[in-house]
């Protein structure tokens, strides 16, 4: 089912098999987004579907559009999905929300995965999507829950960037092959300010409301009453012009008083890396 990698994709695959060698079960850290797509269908054409198990992190913090294209991704790959339900909300050093956020959900999550479900389902080694950019990124604590756990990162070890997976992700056929990445919730609330489930609901139906008008990717960055919106630049006039009414009231909908667009588009890491910056600087 798998077709062939030319080149130098296919030296890249053969690095990330050599790394996933393991005599029982292979386990993935799933999200359903590119990374972790492309290291679990690398991990399937190295071992086996029967031999690989997705699993996949569920709490308020995950969207319901992005478990249900997760559940997809794992269909076409023929891989099974074992849901694990986290529970990082009851943690106060996660709703408190600093820029180590991302580590307490991180460790909540491979906690899980070792207390439980590693057992039941004979899983002997962890991997997941970390890729070679994201090494070099500051604003990343995930990766040292990682680290904490011994859980493997192929795809950053075998040299594979962000514009490499993504050319595996086509050449493989992948349905997320072109998703726009897809952070947690809780990254659009700012830190310090709590992460609850009623925000992230918030959050969720409003961004929800804006793909369903035809925004190919946005961020709903929940202020208190404010919604900052944002979307790609060059998607802004439709913002601007025929879509402002529908996007103000559906926006409004979701709970919020008073709605903005960032004139700057989407950023990646808007609200970690100015505070990881002034720590680091």
């Amino acid at each position: 089912m798998f077709p062939e990698l030319k080149d130098t994709d296919a030296a890249a695959a053969d690095r990330v098999a050599a790394l996933l060698d393991t005599p029982g079960k292979l386990g993935v850290a799933f999200s359903g987004g590119v990374d972790s797509s492309v290291l679990l269908a690398l991990a399937a054409r190295a071992l086996g579907e029967d031999r690989v198990i997705a699993v996949l992190g569920v709490s308020p913090s995950l969207a319901d559009d992005e478990r249900s294209a997760a559940h997809r991704v794992a269909d076409r790959l023929g891989v099974r999905v074992v849901e694990v339900h986290t529970r990082e909300g009851d943690l106060p050093a996660y709703r408190a929300n600093g820029p180590d956020r991302c580590f307490h959900c991180k460790n909540e999550l491979f906690t899980r995965i070792s207390a439980r479900t590693a057992a039941e389902h004979g899983i002997t080694a962890l991997a997941y999507g970390e890729n070679a950019d994201d090494v070099l990124r500051p604003d990343r604590p995930g990766s040292r829950a990682a680290a904490l756990h011994g859980v493997l990162r192929p795809l950053a070890d075998a040299g594979l960037d962000k514009t490499a997976v993504r050319r595996i992700a086509t050449a493989l056929g992948l349905p997320c092959a072109d998703k726009p990445a897809a952070p947690c919730l809780a990254s659009r609330i700012p830190h310090f300010s709590e992460v609850t489930p009623h925000k992230l609901a918030q959050i969720e139906r409003a961004e929800r409301a804006l793909r369903e008008l035809g925004f190919t990717d946005c961020r709903v960055r929940h202020h208190g009453e404010t919604a900052r919106i944002e979307i790609p630049v060059d998607e802004l006039p439709l913002l601007a012009g025929g879509l402002r009414e529908r996007a103000l009231a559906a926006v409004r909908e979701a709970g919020f008083t008073t709605v903005t667009a960032d004139l700057e588009g989407i950023r990646s890491g808007a609200f970690t890396l100015p505070l990881v910056g002034v720590r680091h600087g």
